[in-house]
């Protein structure tokens, strides 16, 4: 980790044992999001990695409820593109597609507006941290229903040991952050 940047990230990041649940260690992004140089170098890696692999071809941002929201739109601004919303079930206007995907303790669902994108368009998909790759297989399938073309998915943070990169099938992803 030589770039100082992602060493400033890095050193933003708290972890928290046993939380939720006993045997958890939860990564807390919120000491950088206090932390404006460190936000500031979480968005900017980021862009550097997206401009780099996709060059000018991507058309939106699409960020996760509800981390996603946090990281996304800033990213996007970064990039000069626009940002959709893909959210929890039931909290969008209007018509919207949905998709229901499995948690480890039921079932959860994600919706976007039906109007969100136009079938081509190239899309990153933005979330705050990768798991078990549920919810960010689910959003990759959801803009596959408005058949726009997932280019990635990316994360600050991605817990290695629960494989969640191995539920997005082909679509590449990328994290800022590794930890097991």
């Amino acid at each position: 980790m030589a770039d100082p940047r992602l060493q400033l990230v890095a050193r933003h990041i708290r972890s928290f044992p046993d939380f939720p649940t006993p045997g958890v260690l939860f990564r807390d992004i919120t000491p950088l999001l206090k932390d404006p140089d460190s936000f500031r170098a979480s968005i900017s890696l980021l862009a550097n990695h997206l401009k780099k692999t996709h060059g000018g071809k991507i058309d939106y941002i699409a960020g996760l409820d509800s981390r996603g929201f946090l990281f996304g739109p800033s990213l996007a601004q970064e990039l000069g593109l626009g940002f959709v919303l893909i959210r929890k079930q039931g909290k969008l206007p209007g018509p919207t597609v949905s998709t229901s995907y499995t948690l480890e303790y039921g079932k959860a669902g994600l919706e976007i507006q039906k109007d969100a994108l136009e079938p081509g368009q190239k899309v990153v998909v933005v979330d705050d941290l990768l798991a078990t790759g549920g919810t960010m297989r689910a959003a990759c399938e959801l803009l596959g229903q408005l058949r726009a073309e997932v280019l990635e998915c990316v994360s600050l943070v991605e817990l290695t040991s629960l494989k969640g990169r191995e539920k997005l099938g082909a679509v590449p992803f990328f994290s800022l952050l590794q930890y097991e």
